[in-house]
């Protein structure tokens, strides 16, 4: 078929669209446990990989991490660490370190309250967590607001209705209008009732840390004792780049490991600003920070989980904004990967972009970022779908776009299928020189399914795309989460464990929740 046939070919393809034949039921991949297929990119030879690892040593044990909290100084001393005399500072010797993070399990189970939601974390798997943390909310109809209770729980319903997202990677909205003391209570029952997959519970102090912990056994219907057994329940550790580590993120590992709990061990270490400007010194205050992080989750408990987070990126040099996306960005994330790999360690990246809105410029640097965390041979990537505007929002057309993005790649991932059917040399033999292959038994027996299917992309001629109305990619991910929150349903719940998590988080508020400062 020639260049112009195809074209006349895509044409008569689709003509418009017929309201009274469209499906109402969202068409997307079926959930599934996704898997690497190797060939990582190695930006980074051994040699200059060893350099990284080397000067990351030479951090903790000459400059040291500063520890701001009491109990932390005394487990890392009594481990073998070296306190500062005139300070909070404490340096580990590399040997300490790496006896310690020898002890991390190089994959573990994370529960979900239904089985068929666990996940697998470490090598080969890779799992996408929903945006996570931003302050507003943005959506073509609302525009940008103050996030809220009632868009939190919209984005929880979201995170449950798209298979592509295997766990909540934390509110992925903060709900303002929740008081600060019970905000908690209320977001993680609602991540056990919205949801049945597996979540994460901020360390913002013991008592979130031990409301968190009770929540997730309360959803799934265990006892304490299984609980231990059957890491549940996440946290995110970020360190207080340059080299610190604070009272809060201290206390979440220890609650979190002392419970054998997934702990993500994640530098904010952005290069110009809070780590040196070249991307290889960012790197080895990275790697010193999260190592010394993931060793004291083995000092607390050994052979608790741990993942080494991997976030380094680089700063607008001429307005100190973050910038995300970049070809920065991509190899920190690729050479992360690798440093994981050498320690043996799951590794978590991200889906980022620091676009205002769900444009051209989010839809490629978010690009840039997933394929910096795919090539580098992420387990866990953070913020798969609905980041913008560097974190600061969280945007409900660009989660449905990013889902778009991430079922192309779970796609990619599976490979090509490389058979004698496949290879279809009878169906070459019967089409023959100058024909079509459109009408043949081949295609025919396999062309529902032969190719990927988008939730955004609209493939009609300008013809029947104008007819339409012009829709651009904005307006139809507006109206797909919309039909997304509209098919939405509840995922089953024992009503022994709802009356159980309502009764649990009802006395904690009646106890006043957590103390705040307002």
């Amino acid at each position: 078929m020639t260049e112009r046939a195809a074209k006349s070919s895509r044409r008569g393809r689709r003509s418009k669209a017929n309201p009274a034949t469209e499906k109402k039921v969202m068409e997307q991949l079926p959930w599934k446990q996704l898997q690497h297929r190797g060939g990582f990119t190695k930006v980074a030879t051994q040699e200059q990989l060893e350099m990284i690892h080397d000067a990351s040593m030479i951090i903790l044990e000459e400059v040291g991490i500063e520890i701001l909290n009491d109990e932390a100084r005394r487990l890392m001393v009594e481990a073998g660490a070296r306190l500062d005399p005139n300070g909070s500072k404490v340096y580990f010797d590399r040997g300490l370190i790496m006896e310690k993070i020898a002890t991390v399990p190089p994959e573990f189970t994370l529960h979900a309250r239904n089985p068929e939601r666990s996940i697998k974390i470490g090598h080969p798997y890779i799992n996408f967590g929903s945006v996570a943390s931003a302050p507003n909310t943005n959506s073509l109809d609302g525009g940008r607001r103050a996030g809220n209770q009632q868009d939190y729980r919209d984005f929880l319903r979201l995170t449950q209705q798209f298979n592509i997202i295997h766990f909540t990677s934390g509110y992925p909205v903060e709900p303002v209008d929740v008081h600060a003391s019970v905000r908690h209570l209320d977001c993680l029952a609602d991540c056990v009732t919205l949801t049945d997959k597996p979540f994460h519970a901020y360390s913002l102090g013991k008592d979130r840390n031990v409301d968190g912990l009770e929540i997730a056994r309360i959803g799934r219907g265990i006892s304490r004792s299984q609980m231990e057994s059957e890491p549940s329940l996440f946290t995110v550790i970020n360190s207080s780049s340059p080299l610190r580590l604070d009272e809060p993120m201290l206390q979440g590992i220890i609650e979190m490991s002392s419970m054998n709990q997934p702990v993500v061990l994640t530098p904010f270490t952005l290069a110009g600003a809070m780590a040196p400007v070249t991307i290889a010194g960012a790197l080895a205050q990275q790697n010193a920070e999260a190592l010394a992080g993931i060793a004291f989750t083995q000092i607390v408990r050994a052979g608790s989980p741990a993942v080494y987070g991997g976030f380094t990126s680089n700063v607008d040099m001429k307005s100190g904004a973050p910038a995300f996306g970049t070809p920065e960005y991509i190899r920190a994330a690729q050479i992360s990967g690798q440093l994981a790999r050498r320690y043996n360690l799951p590794f978590r990246s991200s889906n980022v972009n620091a676009s205002n809105i769900a444009d051209a410029q989010s839809g490629y640097e978010s690009s840039m970022a997933l394929w910096g965390a795919i090539s580098g041979g992420c387990n866990f990537v953070m913020h798969g779908a609905g980041w913008m505007e560097g974190g600061l929002s969280a945007s409900f057309e660009k989660f449905v776009i990013d889902a778009d993005l991430l079922q192309m790649m779970a796609v990619y991932l599976e490979g090509v299928e490389i058979t004698e059917a496949s290879l279809a040399l009878e169906a070459v033999r019967d089409v023959g020189p100058g024909g079509h292959y459109f009408g043949t038994q081949h295609t025919m027996d396999r062309y529902k399914d032969a190719f990927y299917s988008p939730l955004i992309s609209d493939w009609r001629n300008f013809e029947s795309w104008e007819e339409a109305g012009s829709p651009d990619a904005l307006q139809r991910a507006n109206k797909v989460y919309k039909q997304a929150l509209e098919e939405y349903e509840e995922p089953a719940l024992d009503p022994a464990i709802r009356e159980e998590l309502e009764a649990f988080v009802t006395k904690r508020k009646q106890e006043g929740g957590v103390a705040t400062d307002f």
